[in-house]
């Protein structure tokens, strides 16, 4: 079996020109935001103890805590409201078809017997009254926690407060240091007397409400910037004593409501499917994850975040490999980039035009200047950013593997057949055709000591090779549903791990039947992207749903 150990979590999917919804429990200090088709539990006092609801058809775009911390409200683009429970695997309690567009917000009656939601579309709804004291679209509103008053913030940089029973406006923000950009979200105190409010000008101000309804500036929050759009800030939240804002690049600040002058707790991580994994050879604990959109993360086993690299102006990002002081990686175009990583930071990249798209890239461990780059119709051989050669191999190639010394190469082509290639110099020269697979090769990994290999193809089935005898070692590996993407060995080569579209990872071991095999299922909502062993015990996946997750793989008697 393999136990969940630690998942470093997505950050809320977010939009440019659009506030988002954060929400948090009444009863304890977990928050709630959503990301694709899921809604994420995270808590504030652990960021690494996660839950993610994954049974929305539709990107989710609002979820919301019930009074009395029992039930979730969450409401997707499709119109569609879905309550679940909080413990005992989600129960679904019932779903309701509201809207026919999207819901942008809702929330519960006191009494919970009733939720209103508000969106896009047809649907039943109540009168409505028209406030005009605002001169740009209004992007929040917001009663306070005892009902006495609302607030509503807008793009026009003001902040207007209303009586909240008779509707009538009562005071104002005070333009007095106020923001110079879109307001996009706003959330009250618990004790109704202050709130706090985020903008386009990238900053968080905490707000005193006099009985009067004027709103005076208590302090300007700075959130720590990365010198982009994406630090403007687009949603936050007063949880209990955390103040909690979200940039448009995904950020999550924490600061203490009860010292604003201490740093914010920062947490981040990716918006886009997690595509690779690499884990340091010279630090089993520090993983570097890359997504689609060209955000590097990097983490700490048990501590959780520990800093971004930007990539943006290279995404997207099909291939991508560390090594030690590099990181290599490849998009849609003909390019290879190669950075130098220096303290956790990325150097000015440098590339070299290959002629084609790169499908693939593997680097040898010993000596990583050789990289092998598989394309459409063939490979080219480079040496740090000088091509050593470029070969038309007559097939079309979907994968490729080279040994740590670089002296062979594997080939995986959509015929389904694995190409055998001795390298000397900058000359491949083929050896062998190894025919066992039905579908198109996916993923190509050489074993830690080099004595087998293992292929994966999109007809689900793995097999493992005898590198000497050239021989299948391990077969009938074909449990899952649909196509391989990833596979990965344990140091000691004695597991063999795959990760499938089907969202599951299946862990085999040599030397026992497939049928031996130990499954992890629903790892990633969408489908598992990478997986990458951190040592004997354990082992990394990542997927659609943008998280990286930690497994305890245990031992079986």
């Amino acid at each position: 079996m393999a136990s969940l150990s630690e998942t470093y979590a997505c950050v809320p999917s977010t939009e440019r020109g659009r506030g988002i919804l954060i929400s948090g429990d009444p009863k304890s200090n977990n928050i709630l935001y959503c990301n694709g088709r899921s809604v994420i539990i995270r808590s504030l006092d652990n960021p690494q103890k996660v839950e993610v609801y994954g049974e929305h058809a539709y990107p989710v775009s609002v979820a919301r805590y019930s009074p009395n911390a029992e039930w979730i409200a969450s409401a997707d683009v499709s119109g569609t409201v879905r309550i679940w429970g909080t413990h005992n695997g989600f129960v679904l309690k019932n779903e309701f078809k509201v809207l026919s567009g999207r819901i942008d917000d809702l929330q519960w009656s006191p009494d919970m017997l009733r939720i209103v939601a508000s969106g896009d579309g047809k649907g039943k709804s109540f009168n409505r009254v028209m406030y005009r004291e605002h001169s740009n679209f209004v992007n929040c509103v917001r009663f306070s926690p005892d009902g006495s008053n609302f607030i509503t913030v807008s793009s026009d940089k003001k902040g207007i407060v209303y009586e909240g029973k008779t509707g009538d406006k009562i005071g104002e923000l005070s333009l007095e240091d106020g923001h110079q950009g879109s307001v996009y979200a706003v959330s009250w105190s618990p004790d109704s007397k202050k709130v706090l409010t985020v903008s386009a000008d990238k900053s968080a101000k905490v707000w005193e409400i006099s009985q009067e309804g004027h709103g005076t500036i208590i302090k300007t929050l700075t959130c720590p910037e990365s010198g982009g759009i994406d630090d403007m800030l687009v949603g936050c939240l007063w949880q209990n004593d955390s103040l909690v804002t979200v940039s448009l690049g995904g950020s999550i600040n924490i600061f203490s409501a009860s010292d604003l002058e201490k740093d914010p707790v920062t947490l981040s991580g990716h918006i886009k499917n997690v595509s690779s994994l690499s884990v340091l050879k010279n630090d089993e604990n520090t993983v570097l994850s890359c997504s689609y959109d060209g955000v590097i993360a990097k983490w700490i086993r048990g501590v959780g975040y520990s800093g971004k690299i930007n990539m943006k102006h290279h995404a997207p990002i099909k291939c991508f490999a560390a090594v030690e002081g590099e990181i290599i990686l490849s998009g849609f175009d003909n390019k290879v980039w190669r950075a130098p990583l220096q303290a956790g930071e990325c150097a000015a990249a440098e590339h070299v035009d290959v002629g084609y798209q790169p499908k693939d890239l593997s680097v040898a461990l010993h000596n990583p200047q050789i990289v092998l780059v598989a394309t459409d119709n063939g490979a080219v051989m480079l040496s740090g950013l000088k091509i050593l050669s470029s070969i038309n191999l007559g097939f079309t190639v979907t994968a490729s593997a080279i040994t740590p010394d670089g002296s062979e190469a594997i080939l995986g082509g959509q015929d389904g057949k694995l190409r055998i290639y001795s390298i000397s110099g900058d000359t491949l020269s083929e050896e062998a055709v190894l025919e066992k697979h039905r579908g198109a090769i996916n993923v190509i990994r050489y074993s830690p000591d080099v004595s087998m290999f293992a292929s994966g193809d999109a007809n689900r089935e793995a097999v493992v090779w005898d590198r000497s005898t050239r021989e299948v070692k391990l077969n009938n590996m074909l449990y899952h549903s649909a196509r391989i993407n990833c596979l990965a060995w344990s140091p000691d080569c004695t597991l063999v791990a795959t990760g499938s579209l089907d969202t599951c990872v299946i862990i085999y071991e040599l030397g026992k039947p497939a049928s031996a095999r130990r499954t992890i299922k629903s790892a990633h909502l969408g489908g598992v992207y990478d997986v990458e062993f951190s040592d004997e015990c354990s082992i990394l996946s990542s997927g659609e749903d943008g998280c990286v997750r930690l497994w305890t793989i245990v031992p079986e008697c």
